[in-house]
């Protein structure tokens, strides 16, 4: 009987504390961050790719106007 008592007794103390509701504390943390923004390429500051890259993007389009020129001539 003593037995039975103590395991009811301590299954009942078992579920009761693990009931229990514990505090949580939250905090809210801003912090101001400065970014320095790139300045854009100029002419002065460009390197060789940048320049070789506007050359050849320059005469792609070029030969791009001339097809659909071709195509739109054709109907």
């Amino acid at each position: 009987m003593k037995k039975t008592f103590l395991i009811t007794l301590s299954i009942t103390v078992l579920s009761i504390s693990g009931c229990r509701e514990t505090k949580t504390e939250t905090r809210e943390v801003i912090r101001e961050v400065e970014v320095e923004a790139e300045t854009p390429p100029t002419t002065e500051n460009e390197g060789i790719f940048e320049r070789a890259a506007k050359e050849v993007d320059k005469e792609v389009n070029e030969e791009i106007d001339k097809k659909i020129d071709d195509i739109g001539n054709n109907k």
